[in-house]
């Protein structure tokens, strides 16, 4: 385990569907749980999962909130989408190779849970373009 996780709280109205999608669907373990939120381990980081009374809608895009995952092999990256396809899982835009030819090429897939939070899971060509290429501009572009 990394010395520093992420952790991120995220709206949800079901804890059997929440459960179904992200343990299932992208087998992450379960944590600790009670009637009012669920623990996912998300690939080696927290995802807390709280009940909400608040009526949930959907995005009118990616942007501006989004969460997810960049794998360091593309093996990994595509086992995913697999993973994904193989327990029906929503999504939200399909396998794309974004930034072609660039130093800030990548895989990235879109889905969507059950209560409208959107994930992205990513792959680079270029690891070096995660964090650094800080001479360039471009950070996302308007997908369909």
């Amino acid at each position: 385990m990394s010395e520093t996780l992420f952790h991120l709280a995220i709206p949800i109205n079901d804890l059997a569907r929440a459960k179904a999608f992200y343990a299932e669907g992208l087998g992450c373990e379960i944590g600790r749980e009670n009637p009012q939120a669920i623990i996912f381990n998300f690939y080696g980081h927290q995802v807390v999962a709280h009940m909400t009374k608040e009526r949930l809608a959907p995005q009118g895009g990616i942007y501006p909130r989004h969460f997810g995952i960049i794998f360091a092999r593309e093996l990994d990256w595509a086992a995913l989408v697999e993973r994904a396809k193989s327990h029906n899982l929503t999504f939200y835009h399909g396998t794309q190779q974004r930034f072609r030819g660039q130093i800030t090429e990548h895989r990235t897939v879109f889905l969507e849970d059950p209560f409208y939070n959107l994930l992205e899971f990513k792959y680079y060509s270029h690891p070096e373009a995660i964090f650094g290429s800080r001479e360039l501009t471009g950070i996302g572009d308007r997908l369909p």
